[in-house]
């Protein structure tokens, strides 16, 4: 192939023009010596054109001419001519294939002589490290390893009494505090909030030991299961060796002083777990949990989702679609339980209410009518951006919003504490996906569709939508990625949505409509909530700029992640607002009388006031240092300036 190729890559012989004589018989001699001499043609063109003919049925290469840059063999390849019959016109034939001779030893001895230079390069190093280079001492960080670095080549060398002390330092205690070798299971029962419990997961975690945590507050199925370990007065933590009981901190603590838990792990290290030991917690809900009830309505709902004529109509120059009118409605109610019509529109206000259906423009309740339309909650085209719906509504008994609020924030806070850093900065969204905690917050997430929060008391319903902001933002993360740009981010903060209590909540309706009394978003001119919404009831009757620090949006300039409890939200809204402006969100420069603020503070000004009126609020929650300094530059008399610091928005992963 290779053959042919240059073959056809040479230049063509110039075309000539000939005219044809007629000759005599041709001379039998003289055929033969114009075929083997090219020159002996009628000219040089005929003479080269014969020549090529020739050299390519026999298959033999041509070299390039004298004047371009010729090949050379590889070392160990030798040539032999097979002809000595030279190219025309300077050109040079090169013997094919079959004429090539390979010099086999001549490479074997290439690949030998460098492989010795290897060899002997990398023994005068380690000789010449013996020699000179005094060992470090068993407790650095390098002890026992070396490294030598040669051209392209990089050795690592490690003393074989470095891997003899290791091995003895295994053999002595067995865990080494990195728990690679430990077959048993070290598990402790914890609660949410737990001080002690902290205390116990912070020893493992530094001592890299191996554990697993059961949650009351995630799995409350297991209280019997601690209740018949370790009494039924026992509290948290209660820390378990394989199946047996080691009892909480001040027990954990007094081992460790004594040696003894070094021992009782070793002895851990070289026994598999028995099935008596406390199980890991198993994926859902566990047997034995409370069975959901139906509603009481769910009977008729299902009649009337079969029944009634659902389709779309236009109403008002809009398409409305998936939806029926309140008269057919009653009639399907009438016709389903042989009751009058009256009774009927009861009915169907008792749906509404429990959030089976809802007016396509949620403008009221239930009325009988031909011109009232209404939808079923799963037929909302904007379902999908509802993510704690899965395809069909929950029918079972609404459970209060408080108490469904109570224990996803328990839920939430066992995730913080599990898989967050120390200082709740950074989050393993990696993690968290793949953990059980969060599959039980996806499931009690359902929960929130038909709950009345209506009905929440004033004083818990900050709580309650400050822990379920944050919340969401950690789910959007999950289910929807981080967003790459600003429209990314619009989307973000606006389509990622929750149906609660029947009416559809995103990050900016929670933060602007809710928390901030139905306040413009930065940079929009309209509002979250129109005049007719209901949701506005449940709006803050007035402005806390604190809750501007206790927002977490899952980007890394954004207040720490944190859940906050109904009895005492204010106390904890002012120690996150210090924590975040002691951290960073405000800088102070004397020389250039410049007060370096949070872009928070700028974005949402109108919550704050001026810029004199911010700075008199943030000294309430400065340490003494920062405090002293701007209260200089505020009573002096001069002009302070305020700059806003770069807002990061990479994910506070």
């Amino acid at each position: 192939m290779g053959e042919e190729t240059l073959v056809q890559a040479m230049p063509p012989a110039p075309h000539r023009h000939h005219h044809v004589h007629p000759t005599a018989a041709p001379d039998p001699a003289a055929v033969k010596r114009r075929c083997d001499d090219p020159r002996a043609g009628t000219d040089a063109g005929e003479g080269t054109d014969v020549y090529y003919a020739r050299k390519m049925l026999q298959g033999v290469v041509l070299r390039p001419p004298s004047h371009l840059p010729q090949p050379e063999a590889p070392p160990g390849l030798s040539l032999t001519r097979a002809a000595s019959t030279p190219a025309p016109h300077g050109h040079v034939e090169r013997p094919n294939s079959a004429a090539a001779v390979v010099d086999v030893a001549s490479i074997g001895r290439f690949f030998r002589d460098r492989r010795d230079v290897l060899s002997s390069a990398i023994n005068r190093r380690i000789s010449s490290l013996k020699e000179t280079s005094s060992a470090p001492a068993p407790g650095d960080a390098c002890y026992g390893v070396q490294e030598i670095h040669l051209p392209n080549v990089k050795v690592t060398v490690r003393l074989k009494e470095a891997i003899a002390a290791d091995a003895e330092e295994d053999d002595g205690y067995g865990h080494s505090l990195s728990g690679s070798h430990i077959k048993g299971r070290v598990s402790f029962f914890s609660r949410s909030g737990c001080r002690d419990c902290a205390a116990v997961r912070a020893f493992f975690r530094q001592s890299g030991l191996p554990y697993v945590e059961i949650n009351l507050d995630v799995f409350p199925e297991r209280e019997d299961d601690l209740a018949s370990r370790a009494g039924a007065a026992a509290r948290v933590p209660q820390i378990f060796l394989n199946e047996k009981l080691l009892g909480g901190l001040v027990v954990l603590n007094s081992l460790r002083n004594s040696g003894e838990f070094d021992r009782r792990v070793r002895e851990l290290a070289g026994r598999r777990c028995p099935d008596a030991a406390p199980r890991v917690p198993v994926y859902g809900f566990d047997a034995g949990m409370e069975e959901e009830r139906e509603d009481a309505m769910v009977g008729i709902v299902r009649v009337l989702r079969h029944r009634l004529p659902i389709q779309d109509r236009f109403v008002r120059v809009k398409l409305v679609k998936n939806c029926f009118s309140g008269a057919d409605m009653v009639d399907g109610i009438v016709n389903h339980l042989e009751c009058s019509r009256n009774k009927a529109v009861e009915i169907g206000k008792q749906l509404a209410r429990k959030h089976f259906i809802h007016h396509v423009f949620r403008e009221n309740d239930f009325e009988d009518g031909s011109q009232s339309l209404y939808r079923f909650l799963e037929h909302d085209p904007a379902v999908p951006r509802y993510h704690n719906f899965r395809g069909s509504t929950n029918d079972g008994e609404p459970k209060p919003a408080a108490a469904v609020g109570q224990r996803m924030t328990k839920i939430m806070v066992a995730i913080l504490e599990a898989y967050a850093s120390d200082d709740h900065r950074r989050l393993d969204y990696a993690r968290v996906a793949a953990s059980e905690e969060f599959r039980r917050y996806a499931n009690l997430a359902r929960d929130l569709q038909r709950a009345d929060v209506f009905a929440l008391p004033a004083g818990e319903r900050l709580s309650f939508f400050l822990n379920l902001h944050n919340a969401m933002a950690i789910h959007a993360v999950i289910r929807t990625g981080q967003p790459a740009g600003a429209i990314d981010r619009r989307s973000f903060f606006t389509d990622f949505q929750y149906v609660v209590g029947g009416y559809p909540y995103s990050l900016t309706t929670i933060k602007n409509g809710i928390l901030r009394s139905n306040r413009r978003q930065p940079y929009t001119i309209i509002k979250p909530f129109g005049a007719s919404d209901k949701r506005l009831e449940l709006a803050e009757t007035k402005v806390n700029p604190l809750v501007h620090f206790a927002l977490c949006n899952a980007t890394r300039s954004s207040p720490t992640v944190r859940f906050y409890s109904t009895q005492g939200v204010e106390p904890e809204l002012r120690h996150a607002a210090r924590e975040f402006l002691l951290d960073g969100g405000v800088e102070i420069d004397l020389e250039t009388r410049t007060v370096h603020l949070t872009r928070i503070v700028k974005w949402y000004s109108a919550d704050f006031g001026q810029d004199r009126d911010i700075l008199r609020w943030i000294l309430n929650y400065l340490d003494p240092t920062k405090a002293g300094l701007l209260t200089h530059l505020l009573n002096d008399g001069g002009p302070i300036s305020i700059a806003y610091q770069d807002y990061d928005w990479s994910l506070n992963a």
